[in-house]
């Protein structure tokens, strides 16, 4: 089995990949306007209308209600991506810090209010457990 993807659903798609299409500096391939994908070379990240939620059951998903699931990507440098960032105009929750675990992390919100941590490792162990 292989993790492939992550939909985020949203009532406004184009604002979301706008988005996601700046803080990951990676263009949007987009199938309809209610479904777009941000494809990097690990993962996929799709962004879907709210309109699409129907398509798997009624109520299945609510857009913007996300308190539980942090969206990672795994960058070259947390502190040079946070003055990026910051001429973005993100929220940020927690600026550039060193974890217990080994890694650089920031963590800021999307639009719509969903977690993203862009984090290097930056000890030995880290390194190792994500050299794959």
């Amino acid at each position: 089995m292989n993790f492939v993807s992550i939909r985020v659903i949203t009532d406004d798609v184009a604002r979301l990949v706008e988005f996601y299409e700046q803080v990951t500096a990676v263009s949007a391939t987009w199938s309809t306007p209610d479904f777009a994908e941000i494809v990097t070379p690990s993962c996929t990240l799709a962004v879907a209308s709210s309109r699409t939620v129907a398509l798997f059951g009624s109520d299945s998903a609510r857009p913007a209600s996300n308190r539980t699931v942090i969206t990672e990507f795994r960058v070259t440098d947390v502190d040079a991506e946070y003055q990026r960032l910051t001429h973005l105009g993100c929220e940020f929750v927690q600026t550039p810090t060193t974890m217990p675990w080994g890694n650089r992390s920031l963590l800021f919100r999307d639009p719509d209010g969903n977690l993203i941590n862009f984090f290097t490792p930056v000890t030995p162990d880290a390194v190792r457990r994500q050299d794959r």
